[in-house]
């Protein structure tokens, strides 16, 4: 399969680049659609880390990379590259369209230089995925996820949406939950869902999920590992209908109560 990286439309050139998800780590859990289009790309731009990700997939490839606050140049170059006639790939972790470079690639296309850019998304697992999978299946019904990453969101609004999830007595994944340097964000959390739920409610942590250092625990609110949680790490707050039963983390869905056992 050859990827077009022109198409013809309403008498219009369009240029296609892809936002491609890699999925939370593991090979199998890389989407056969991902695998595709980055073996037929000839230009992958990416988070330096997250190149190392399946070095075989982007051996002999033009690599545009960079670090962490480079992503608005990183996808400038790879918009250029595509308007230069390369096939580009922008990988992320995860779903590229979740905490990733998919919203970004769209919002640049609306500058003038890069209007004839088309950007398509390729999806892949994301780390709340991964890591309910690993617990049992905590995200059985409604649910939100909130990053405590403040890189791009200020505290207090981070904090309303933590109180708001936590009044509505929803299940609550929390991405990017703390770092070296950011611990303060994750006990207010806690704080917040102890106070609307209680101590007891039960809570589900995934350090790597998906990769060959992949642990998971679970524990109550009361009982929070502060100590042990990282930028790795992926937290699920359960509400009053989850259980843990037979070392499995999971929301009662209501299938019992309504149709019987």
């Amino acid at each position: 399969m050859r990827l077009p990286n022109f198409k013809q439309g309403n008498n219009t050139i369009m240029i296609k680049i892809y936002a491609v998800g890699l999925g939370p780590g593991a090979t199998d859990l890389l989407s056969p659609r991902a695998r595709a289009v980055l073996e037929n790309c000839d230009t992958i731009a990416g988070y330096t880390t997250y190149l190392k990700q399946f070095p075989e997939l982007f051996a002999g490839k033009n690599i545009i990379s960079s670090g962490m606050r480079g992503e608005i140049e990183r996808c400038k170059h790879a918009l250029d590259a595509a308007r230069s006639g390369k096939t580009v790939a922008v990988i992320s972790s995860g779903d590229a369209g979740i905490y990733a470079m998919a919203g970004l690639l769209l919002e640049l296309t609306e500058q003038e230089q890069y209007t004839d850019i088309e950007v398509e998304t390729i999806p892949g697992i994301t780390a709340a995925s991964a890591a309910a999978a690993l617990l049992g299946a905590p995200l059985m019904n409604d649910f939100a996820v909130i990053s405590l990453s403040n890189l791009m969101t200020p505290d207090t609004v981070i904090l309303q949406r933590l109180r708001g999830v936590a009044a509505a007595g929803m299940v609550c994944a929390l991405y990017n939950p703390g770092s070296i340097k950011r611990k303060t964000l994750i006990r207010e959390a806690v704080d917040i869902f102890i106070e609307a739920q209680g101590a007891a409610t039960l809570v589900g942590i995934v350090h790597d999920a998906s990769r060959p250092e992949e642990r998971s625990q679970v524990t109550t609110l009361g009982e929070f590992p502060f100590s042990d949680i990282n930028m790795t790490t992926l937290v699920i707050i359960g509400n009053d209908q989850t259980v843990y039963r037979h070392h499995k983390l999971y929301n009662l869905r209501g299938y019992s109560e309504k149709y019987g056992k």
